[in-house]
């Protein structure tokens, strides 16, 4: 039986693991070089601001050769269950106008992001959050990140008022109580927030089987925090609208007949991050633990945190996620040690509906006769640009109807206590500002589609994401248009690093950035995030884009089953079949080419289009012969 937690101070360990050790609870170096004229933080700082919620980022455009790098802080929400008060969003909205880059970024965590911070300025922005009723405490860094819940505010539905509530609760039990982000940020001044319930505070000392340190700040997490980050949700029966198999621990809410509470099941031990070329980083899919009453939750996700905690690897960083620990233990294993903490069997798993992957775009009735709506947001990005200006238009109904917000796991987001009387007027103003509220009017390739930030500003970022991804889509859409398969609905993800933030790894067509403009290419997930893609080529010029998905379209068009989707295709059939079937076809293909001429085109902006003409013309030359002696010289 384990009676005390084991020391997180012996041993080898990684730099990290000692630069979080000595931070006095993550106050330092942030606090000193807070006060310091400079224009960034040092890499020590870095890793402890990562805790308050924020990254040091440079602007990859902005760099020239010789000078310091644009530096910026990208600052983000702790939102638990994607809730956004009104106030807290205005306040973000006036924030990224005053100090960031004029745009806000919804998360694929249910948070917000503010790109374009200054230095100087961080510490006004993050005060002005807290007293606005937000936080960015545990947003990033080596402890729970976010906890998600599905975002459809059903008042009907009790199970749903319980994964909300129990988002809540479980990011209350697991926030840092360190009392360095109020002394930092606010100068020590404690801002009022929602009480925590009893139930919390109480088992957040209760020590149980050895969970809790009993000297420092720090109860749960003691000096050195997790050994990486934590991932949780709260979901319902059948609602995998929270990628559900990609969290650290998932709990399901169960409810008997009359809609009571009874209790969770429980899955544990997804994780997506990986490193390209190194096999023993993977994208893994939680497995099923067991089912825990409700009045041992607390208790319980204590034990699963100490044993990540206590036995995750704090050596190796990229084997530190609790996914390898299950890998390397076996789920028996695993639950035996839960146990040890917990102090009690864990009951077994309960038998559930299957999951179904829900967005809730468009008009619905929250079921107590007011309305909510779900609007599609292009990569998470809330911004004006031309005639298209959802920033505006989101702000004038905020500020005119004081409406709350949820934001959802694929970074859209949902407006909801809304009186029927106002629809007309919402819908007024949306349809003013261009912004399209009826899901049917969106292509199906990108509202089902996901992108991180990737480049300019993320400093993992291999090749670029979301500013690609809008091209990418219109040319699978050409393709699925040649043959035949124009109305497809394809689950399709991508990043600019092997890092998953917007889940490639569960997609039925995921983009994984591999080197500047290729990307790896993984197949075989399914429509309903249900089952790990898995990688089909590693390195794929995004050039090369139409001939390497055209045979793969046509395959699926002659071979699928009746209901079949692309991936599950992919998945059943297998890798061999599709590799030989594409062979077969572009070889093919080569032989009705031979004997004719192939040429090629690219698309030029106007005004290069117009400086091209006249230098063929100044110079006697076609502008086809301009363009490649141009391209030769450069290339």
């Amino acid at each position: 039986m384990v009676q005390t937690p084991t020391p997180q101070s012996t041993g080898k360990r990684s730099k990290l693991e000692g630069i979080k050790e000595r931070s006095h609870y993550l106050r330092e170096p942030v606090a000193t070089e807070l006060l310091e004229d400079t224009t960034h933080f040092s890499e020590t700082a870095v890793q402890i601001l990562k805790f308050h919620g924020s990254y040091q980022q440079d602007n990859r455009d902005n760099r020239v050769k010789g000078q310091e790098k644009d530096y910026q802080m990208m600052l983000r929400t702790r939102s638990p269950g994607g809730f956004i008060p009104p106030e807290l969003y205005l306040t973000l909205d006036r924030l990224s106008n005053e100090y960031g880059n004029h745009t806000l970024r919804t998360t694929t965590r249910q948070g917000f992001q503010i790109h374009g911070i200054l230095k100087k300025n961080l510490k006004t922005v993050i005060s002005s959050i807290v007293k606005s009723m937000g936080s960015t405490l545990g947003a990033c860094g080596d402890l729970n990140r976010n906890v998600m819940a599905p975002p459809a505010p059903y008042k009907n539905r009790p199970d749903y008022r319980y994964a909300w509530d129990y988002a809540d609760r479980i990011a209350d039990l697991l926030t840092p109580q360190t009392g360095a982000y109020y002394e930092i940020w606010l100068d020590g001044e404690k801002v009022i927030s929602a009480e925590e319930a009893p139930e919390v505070k109480a088992a957040r000392q209760r020590n149980g089987n050895g969970t809790i340190f009993h000297e420092g700040e720090e109860p749960i997490y003691g000096t050195q925090y997790m050994p990486r980050k934590f991932k949780c949700c709260v979901t319902v029966p059948g609602d995998n609208s929270v990628d559900l198999y990609t969290q650290d621990v998932c709990l399901v809410v169960m409810t008997n007949t009359q809609g009571e509470l009874e209790g969770f099941n429980v899955y544990a031990g997804g994780g997506l991050g990986r490193t390209h070329n190194k096999e023993e980083t993977f994208a893994r899919q939680a497995d099923e633990i067991g089912y825990v009453a409700k009045e041992d939750i607390y208790d319980f996700m204590k034990a699963i945190v100490a044993t990540q905690r206590d036995y995750g690897d704090r050596v190796n960083r990229r084997h530190s996620r609790m996914k390898y620990l299950i890998h390397d233990w076996g789920v028996d294993k695993f639950r035996s040690m839960v146990e040890k903490y917990f102090g009690r069997p864990i009951e077994p798993f309960k038998s559930l509906p299957p999951w179904q992957y829900e967005d809730y775009l468009g008009w619905h009735d929250q079921g107590d006769g007011k309305l909510f709506l779900g609007l599609s947001i292009d990569n998470g990005r809330v911004k004006d640009e031309g005639d298209f200006k959802l920033k505006t238009a989101l702000h004038a109904i905020i500020q005119q109807f004081h409406l709350p917000m949820r934001l959802t796991p694929n970074h859209n987001l949902i407006l909801y206590e809304i009186d029927p009387g106002f629809k007309d007027t919402i819908q007024a103003i949306f349809d003013q500002y261009g912004v399209v509220t009826d899901p049917q009017k969106i292509p199906t390739l990108t509202r089902y589609a996901m992108a991180c930030p990737a480049l300019p500003t993320c400093g993992l970022a291999i090749t670029e994401s979301e500013r690609a991804i809008p091209g990418i889509l219109d040319r699978i859409q050409g393709v699925l248009n040649q043959v035949g398969l124009g109305d497809e609905k394809i689950i399709i993800r991508m990043t600019g690093c092997p890092n998953g933030c917007a889940r490639p790894y569960m997609a039925e067509l995921g983009f994984v950035g591999s080197a500047p403009e290729s990307y790896q290419i993984w197949l075989g997930g399914t429509p309903h995030q249900t089952k790990l893609a898995r990688p089909y080529i590693d390195r794929l010029p995004i050039r090369d884009l139409e001939i390497f998905l055209e045979p793969l379209f046509v395959y699926f068009k002659q071979e699928r089953q009746t209901g079949e989707s692309f991936g599950e295709f992919c998945d059943r059939v297998g890798f061999d079949a599709l590799r030989q079937f594409s062979a077969q076809y572009q070889e093919s293909a080569k032989t009705a080419r031979k004997g004719r001429k192939i040429r090629y085109r690219i698309g030029v902006h106007d005004e290069v289009y117009e400086k091209l003409k006249v230098a063929a013309q100044q110079q006697n030359k076609s502008m086809t012969q301009l363009v490649a002696e141009a391209l030769d010289a450069y290339l």
